[in-house]
């Protein structure tokens, strides 16, 4: 079973990337020189957490929201 979870990226002020995923508190990366390299970095992330969670048997958090695109202009 996949479970999709949204993913917010931010670009710092040096122009380097992070990454975090609000439905895992803790989940986050920081410091990659481009967005693919942070999308790398977060998934697996996201698979420790994951994997984590399950070796302690402790539920995984179902994704409480989506990710919708609004075209602002």
């Amino acid at each position: 079973m996949t479970i999709q979870y949204y993913v917010a990226y931010e670009r710092a002020e040096d122009g380097g990337w992070g990454a975090y995923v609000p439905d895992l508190p803790g989940v986050g990366v920081v410091g990659y020189s481009t967005r693919d390299e942070a999308r790398e970095s977060i998934r697996q992330a996201i698979q420790m957490q994951i994997a984590g969670l399950r070796e302690d048997g402790l539920p995984i958090p179902t994704p409480s929201g989506e990710f919708i695109e609004v075209d602002a202009a």
